[in-house]
């Protein structure tokens, strides 16, 4: 029976180790798309206002 729950509490850090590196990941993912957003943002509007401006 030991046995037994010794195999469940590992499963279960498993599964909150991959819980916490999913979150991991989506944070770095929205960082990611934060800084790109703000990069290019200033280009974007420029393209746009330049657009604009011709038409």
């Amino acid at each position: 029976m030991t046995k037994l729950a010794a195999k469940l509490q590992t499963i279960r850090a498993e599964k909150g180790a991959t819980a916490v590196e999913y979150g991991l990941m989506v944070a770095l993912i929205a960082i990611v798309i934060i800084v790109a957003v703000t990069l290019l943002g200033g280009n974007l509007s420029n393209l746009f206002n330049t657009v604009a401006t011709s038409i």
